[in-house]
């Protein structure tokens, strides 16, 4: 992480990065909390946002050390602790974060500052949500992960954000597509507008899948644009699929303008040692977190 900003003391492994070109997630360490951030999205002053590691926390064992998840066996006040540190980091309060329990669904929800809490400073009232919406300034979307796809929606005309969680399944059935329409249904967003950011995810060299993980796709998505993220697998009957490129697709399908749309240059199953993947863990990981937010200006 020599790329970070951060003259902190603290030593983070060294990320490795594909070659995606210079529009992918930057590291920056803020006293003992590494995270992520897409430089482009920094140039929106209203918009906060960052991606969490796995390192600087509290947690122990194969959730060591930044556990993000009340779900994964973690002690409730390890968890708490974390979310303390990387609020810290990214620059929020614990007190505005919304999250839901996620079931690799394509179930958007709009919230706003009544919301604020939802799942940490407050009982979980969100279930079977894997994608958030919101104008209200102050509010932190939240989601999880440990391979899937994080994506990140900006609308800096409307003045709205989304963020949703998409895996295969979730891919598949076009969340990132689902969220944008959601976006314009609630807020007038234009796709065209829309700045989108792909984050850490398994890439398509360490994601090998089955037939019928294919089969899913080609419902879905037109098959010149299916050439471009499914190869031959390395096993006779298997895939390589490359979901950093099928949402790609999905966002310029949906209207998002090439030059909108930012690459994460990360896979977590090739960073164990900074990231959480459930790939190369085989399931022994604890969670990592996305965050999304407009900034309260009052």
């Amino acid at each position: 992480m020599n790329q970070s900003r951060s003259s902190s003391p603290f030593s983070v492994p060294e990320i490795r990065y594909h070659n995606t070109g210079v529009r992918g997630m930057l590291p920056e360490t803020k006293g003992t909390c590494p995270y992520l951030y897409f430089p482009a999205f920094r140039e929106i002053e209203e918009i906060i946002h960052g991606f969490s590691t796995r390192l600087g926390g509290v947690s122990e064992g194969d959730l060591s050390s930044m556990n993000l998840s009340f779900s994964r066996g973690d002690k409730p006040e390890n968890v708490r602790t974390n979310y303390q540190r990387v609020a810290e980091a990214i620059g929020f309060q614990t007190d505005q974060v919304v999250c839901t329990v996620q079931t690799h669904t394509t179930n958007v929800k709009k919230v706003s500052a009544a919301d604020r809490g939802n799942g940490l400073a407050r009982p979980q009232a969100f279930h079977d949500v894997d994608g958030l919406i919101t104008d209200s300034p102050g509010v932190i979307l939240t989601a999880f992960f440990a391979d899937c796809v994080p994506l990140f929606l900006i609308d800096p005309v409307h003045h709205a954000i989304g963020l949703s969680h998409s895996g295969w399944k979730g891919t598949a059935a076009q969340m990132g597509r689902v969220t944008i329409e959601c976006m314009r249904e609630h807020f007038g967003s234009d796709p065209a507008e829309l700045y989108a950011g792909i984050g850490p995810s398994i890439c398509r060299d360490c994601y090998e899948v089955s037939e019928e993980v294919i089969e899913a796709f080609r419902g879905s998505y037109p098959s010149d644009r299916m050439d471009s993220f499914v190869k031959t697998g390395k096993r006779k009957g298997k895939y390589q699929l490359d979901l950093w490129e099928a949402n790609r697709q999905l966002f310029l399908l949906s209207g998002l303008q090439k030059d909108h749309i930012f690459l994460p240059n990360i896979c977590t199953c090739c960073n164990p040692e900074v990231l959480f993947s459930h790939r190369a863990s085989q399931g022994r990981r604890g969670n990592l977190a996305a965050f999304l937010g407009l900034r309260d200006t009052q």
